[in-house]
């Protein structure tokens, strides 16, 4: 790889600060002042800026717990995006698993893998995801009864495929799906006569969102819940 490319991948420095450094002799590799971006390095090569280290980042895995307000994408003109709460360099290399609404809270998962991001996308995984809902009017029984078999949405010429609908009171429930068309949570309910007021994802896989993060706050995944969607 690029000396320039490898330092720009790795550090938050701009391609523009590495070729000001470069010229003011301050990039070496394995000790030794380089000239040109364009210098090759191998991953076992030694690249320092002002005698210090630029370590190339491992993979990131992260859980966010995402607020209203905030879009899930890396930028957009007229919102805040989920990359504005997250305090990492490199940042705009992370992959958003999983989107949600904008009025939307709960669980994401970012990553810069992107084998591991279509792990956890893939429509052939069916990964099973659970929402919390809260509804305008009182959830009937045949709410639950229609989503278990499946119910065909406006504009879809397909049904969805079952969901578990677990009522928690008149106008909450735990909502269970293994896919994720536009708005469909929203589309199913509406497609009761229902409207869904508040939404909240809780859990994607085995993945549950971790009780002790606030909105806005994240954290790296451990081992387990990486392991979990292999």
């Amino acid at each position: 790889m690029r000396i320039d490319a490898f330092i720009s991948q790795n550090s938050d420095y701009s391609r523009k600060d590495i070729q000001r450094l470069i010229k003011q002799n301050r990039v070496t590799l394995n000790g030794d002042i380089v000239k040109k971006g364009q210098t090759a390095c191998s991953d076992t090569d030694i690249v320092a800026v002002d005698q210090t280290p630029i370590v190339k980042i491992p993979p990131r895995y992260f859980m966010l717990h995402k607020p209203k307000g905030y879009v899930c994408a890396n930028s957009d003109a007229e919102h805040p995006t989920v990359l504005d709460l997250i305090h990492e360099p490199q940042k705009q290399l992370l992959q958003i698993a999983g989107r949600l609404d904008l009025d939307t809270t709960g669980l994401v998962l970012l990553t810069d893998d992107g084998n591991w991001n279509h792990l956890v996308t893939s429509p052939k995984k069916s990964l099973e995801k659970c929402y919390r809902v809260t509804t305008a009017d009182a959830i009937s029984q045949d709410a639950v009864t229609l989503f278990k078999g499946g119910i065909l949405l406006r504009s879809e010429d397909k049904p969805t495929l079952p969901a578990k609908l677990n009522l928690i009171d008149t106008h909450h429930a735990n909502l269970y799906i293994c896919e994720g068309k536009y708005h469909q949570v929203k589309r199913m309910f509406a497609a009761t006569g229902n409207k869904v007021i508040e939404l909240h994802r809780h859990q994607i896989g085995k993945i549950v969102l971790d009780p002790q993060l606030a909105e806005g706050e994240y954290r790296a995944l451990t081992s387990t819940e990486l392991s979990s969607f292999i």
